[in-house]
């Protein structure tokens, strides 16, 4: 996940709520028809969709913002009964599922669901398609300045490449992301918990800073990328899209050959949800391929909404970045929640990060 904008760092220490910006609560009886709470990532909605389903429902929403799934977790799991929806990736939804968190959808309340794209139900992390219905999704991957960056950019191996140590060598400050480049570039899967393959990707890693020193970057890459003062990054392919549309540079983006991670981030109900019935109604709002068109044209991830898609400008369908081929994603992991195991990668990332 992603997969945050400018307004992100406003919009991270704030709670939000289209209706009076008030704070968020448990009283699901506010509005005419009740109120829900979401819980989502800084700027992952076109907030003018709000705006409209409170207008159609006389549901109100009240917004709560977070940076990290970790960070929704342990609010989720320590609050029960804040929030009606919230909207985790992959490998969080599936630790979810398991500690029995989430809440069986009714179908029958959310028709829209015929719009989503059967190969996006059904996935691993939900196998039985009975927790998530996809929000958006995406690839992790290389954008770079092609005006500097002037060889094929194919291979993770670019960002160990010396020529560019002066140039500034973006990389996620990001434990699971970062280990998961070295892995892929050392032929491992992003989800081993083979100790000696992870000691290899935090040796790799090390051996990195000591050969192009690169800079581990959050929210500030996108910045970074658009003024031209790095010339290589790893980025979330959304996160790509729109650097390339804000940027005079000449970006192009690329998934290595080595493969990487394809993401998805899913609404989900929490088990304790106090207005279960308005949350099934606002997911099915969103899942209403014109609402998904222009939420997915505001936050530029992809869609896995067929109508949506549909309603998509021809440049946008057919821009391999955001919408790749079905021989790429094939090449590519989702990440899956690794329990205990996730020590072995917070002892690895803690050596990394203190070099």
């Amino acid at each position: 996940m992603k997969k945050l904008k400018t307004l992100c760092a406003i919009l991270l220490a704030t709670s939000i709520s289209t209706s009076l910006f008030v704070g968020c609560g448990n009283n699901s009886g506010i509005g005419e028809n009740g109120t829900i709470h979401v819980f989502n990532v800084g700027d992952y909605i076109n907030l003018d969709l709000i705006e409209k389903f409170e207008l159609e429902t006389k549901i109100d929403i009240v917004y709560d913002v977070y940076d990290t799934n970790e960070t929704m977790y342990q609010r989720v799991s320590t609050n029960p009964g804040q929030y009606d929806i919230v909207v985790p990736s992959d490998y969080m939804v599936e630790r979810m599922i398991k500690n029995n968190m989430l809440d069986v959808l009714d179908y029958s309340n959310i028709p829209n669901i015929k719009h989503i794209d059967d190969k996006f139900k059904n996935l691993a992390y939900d196998p039985e398609n009975k927790y998530t219905v996809p929000y958006m999704w995406g690839t992790v991957g290389i954008i770079y300045d092609a005006d500097i960056v002037t060889e094929p950019v194919t291979s993770w191996d670019i960002l160990w490449d010396e020529k560019y140590d002066k140039k500034n060598i973006l990389m996620f400050d990001s434990m699971r992301d970062t280990l998961a480049v070295s892995l892929k570039r050392l032929g491992y899967s992003l989800n081993t918990v083979n100790p000696n393959e992870i000691k290899a990707a935090q040796e790799d890693l090390i051996k990195q800073k000591d050969k192009v020193d690169p800079l581990y970057a959050g929210d500030d890459v996108k910045d970074k990328m658009i003024n031209g003062e790095a010339s290589i990054a790893t980025v979330w392919s959304g996160d790509a899209q729109y650097i390339i549309s804000e940027s005079y540079l000449n970006l192009k983006y690329v998934v290595p050959k080595e493969g990487s991670n394809k993401w998805f981030d899913s609404m989900v109900i929490p088990k304790d949800a106090p207005n279960k019935s308005g949350a099934e109604a606002f997911i099915n709002f969103l899942c209403n391929p014109e609402n998904a068109a222009e939420n997915v044209n505001y936050i530029g991830y992809s869609t896995p909404n067929k109508g949506a898609f549909d309603l998509l400008d021809e440049e946008v369908k057919n821009n391999e970045s955001a919408y790749p081929s079905d021989a790429t994603l094939d090449n590519c992991e989702i990440f899956i929640d690794l329990g205990d195991n996730l020590k072995l990668y917070d002892e690895s990332w803690t050596i990394v990060t203190s070099k």
